[in-house]
């Protein structure tokens, strides 16, 4: 009997310790989502339907035209800011990272949500890019909230 109160008291004590340790700690931050080699292919392919003839094969844009694609803060930042992009375009004079742009990128929003999705981890994971995937429930919450507007 003494035994089993021991095993309970340590048990107890260390469950008790355990949980003071992990106390104020976040949880870990979700893993980026896993692009495949579908997706990147799928996404090329949709890059060079409608996005290569203005940023590029390479991704570089054109100097005060059209944006580069390659490690930008609209590419590798906030994943909303960049489903928005392709569903309302952007307007000219817009600022990117510092450097000002003139042509007009009409909106994308005829794309269906598993083009959009394939083509922007494509271009998140492509031309020096190392950033994680956009999922179609991504992209379907985005336009969503912008039809609600």
């Amino acid at each position: 009997m003494k035994r089993v109160l021991m095993i309970l008291l340590i048990l107890t004590t260390g469950g008790i310790k355990l949980s003071a340790q992990t106390k104020g700690k976040k949880a870990p931050a979700a893993k980026p989502k896993v692009v495949t080699g579908a997706v990147m292919a799928n996404g090329k392919k949709i890059y060079g339907q409608y996005c290569l003839a203005c940023h590029m094969a390479d991704g570089a844009g054109v100097p005060n035209m059209n944006p580069p694609l390659t490690k930008t803060s609209y590419v590798l930042g906030d994943k909303m800011r960049l489903i928005n992009v392709i569903l309302n375009g952007l307007s000219t004079g817009e600022e990117i990272d510092g450097e000002t742009y003139t042509n007009i990128m009409p909106p994308h929003n005829f794309l269906k949500d598993q083009e959009i999705a394939d083509v922007l981890s494509f271009v998140r994971n492509s031309f020096g890019n190392k950033a994680g995937g956009i999922s179609v429930a991504e992209v379907k919450a985005i336009r969503a909230k912008n039809t609600k507007k």
